[in-house]
């Protein structure tokens, strides 16, 4: 027989009731494990400073917006200020809010539109020259084992030009080298970069180039995203080796070169060679570290899963911790404000009722009280006043101390270009022979470069 709490086909199987912290916190974890880092266009509105230091916004377009936090230890970085109306371009954490239940990003990294305008041609070139077969690993040409000349094109005065010139002193001293002097950047570079490795393929002097310039912005190093540049290397019949940047960096050329090394010094290292037997134990020793490393690497990945999966990492917990003061903040402020206002009608109300009283009993005794009160009045005004003019000086001095006059008091001076008034930070932006003006704390100073150091 079956008891009364029993049906007729079995017991009924437990449910699983949630409570709303645990589905919000589990639908964050899909959310976060579902979308990677992923990088949002949109137009900022509603932007609040908050005085913590965290920032709050709202991405939209034409149709859709979407909540954004982007907390103190990421804005503190950024190298523009945002405002309400600007077109920006944001690397975010798809998220949840757990304490709202709200949708928002986490934004890590916020630029200007301009540079998401850059990135959207390199991708559109990149596919397009792709598509053609110009980065075909089928038609990469191979290096010479030991070259008899090699041809540098790059900017003569650069670092990079030193770094390749001292790799190659180390690695193999005895290979000459040959420099082809162009500008990596601005107007015109692009059409110089072209032109040098039309002119190397042509004469056949190199049996191998390095294309090369120092790392930079993606302004910086355009000339070489450049469909010119591109083709010229994919028609030249010398092999190519790009070393453009820091390793981080990737450029057109990198995929159009038939080989692509992560830095200037790396690329001279992979154009000449080194003795036979500590390329063989390089490789043994690389190949072993490698499967040492992938297999530390796998062992830590299962358990940092393991560890995702049980606790909640101290970071978001932070983040939501500051959120919530931040909203906690507003919540009081609007509590003061509204304690304040009822607590000013009482007073309207109170003042009223005496007006319908005579006043002349109690005049005496109220006009002492005034008094006080006014005395008390001007007391903390004075005292509030000082206050407000030692906190000013404060801010004076410290305002003098960083500002630019002060430094200029100290010795220093701000040296500036008179053909175009821009401030020389680096003595490769001057030449000899070109007019500088260095403004001295009282006057100016003009004269001609005679020899710029490094």
């Amino acid at each position: 027989m079956s008891s009364a709490g029993e049906s007729l086909s079995g017991p009924s199987p437990a449910r699983d009731i949630y409570t709303v912290s645990r589905l919000n916190r589990e639908a964050r974890e899909v959310l976060e494990s579902s979308f990677p880092p992923i990088w949002v266009e949109g137009e900022i509105s509603n932007l609040v400073r908050h005085g913590s230091g965290h920032w709050y916004f709202s991405l939209k377009d034409e149709q859709c917006q979407v909540r954004c936090a982007m907390f103190r230890t990421r804005n503190r970085a950024l190298r523009f200020v945002p405002e309400d109306g600007q077109l920006v371009l944001a690397q975010a954490r798809v998220s949840l809010y757990p304490d709202r239940g709200t949708f928002q990003l986490i934004v890590e990294c916020l630029e200007e539109a301009g540079a998401g305008a850059l990135r959207r041609a390199f991708d559109a070139l990149v596919q397009r020259l792709a598509a053609e077969g110009l980065f075909d690993a089928s038609i990469k040409k191979p290096l010479p084992a030991i070259p008899r000349r090699i041809g540098v094109i790059t900017s003569p005065t650069g670092a990079a030009i030193r770094d390749i010139l001292n790799v190659l002193k180390r690695r193999f001293p005895a290979i000459p080298v040959l420099v082809y002097p162009v500008a990596v950047q601005g107007t015109g570079a692009a059409a110089q970069i072209a032109r040098a490795i039309q002119l190397a393929s042509d004469r056949g002097d190199c049996d191998v180039l390095i294309l090369a310039r120092g790392g930079g912005s993606l302004e910086d190093l355009w000339a070489f995203n450049e469909e010119i540049v591109a083709r010229a290397i994919h028609a030249c019949r010398i092999p190519v080796v790009s070393g453009v940047g820091h390793e981080t960096d990737v450029t057109i050329a990198d995929f159009a070169a038939d080989q692509r090394a992560p830095t200037p010094s790396a690329a001279a290292e992979l154009v000449v060679p080194d003795q036979a037997e500590w390329r063989h134990r390089l490789t043994q020793l690389a190949a072993r570290l490698t499967q040492l490393m992938q297999t530390r690497i796998d062992h830590c990945r299962e358990r940092i899963e393991w560890l995702d999966r049980r606790l909640v990492h101290p970071r978001r917990r932070l983040q939501d911790l500051a959120q919530r003061a931040d909203e906690a903040s507003v919540r009081l402020s609007r509590a003061m404000r509204a304690l304040v206002g009822e607590r000013r009608a009482r007073v309207s109300v109170t003042a009223a009722r005496l007006e319908r009283h005579d006043p002349r009993i109690h005049l005496r005794t109220r006009r002492q009280h005034w008094e006080n009160v006014a005395q008390r009045l001007t007391s903390s005004q004075l005292q509030l006043l000082a206050r407000r003019r030692s906190e000013l000086q404060s801010l004076q001095r410290a305002f003098e101390a960083v500002s630019p006059q002060q430094t200029l008091e100290r010795g220093y001076a701000i040296v500036t270009r008179v053909a175009d008034r821009k401030v020389v930070r680096a003595s490769e932006m001057v030449k000899p022979g070109e007019q500088i003006e260095a403004r001295l704390a009282k006057g100016s100073l003009r004269g001609v470069v005679d020899e710029t150091l490094d």
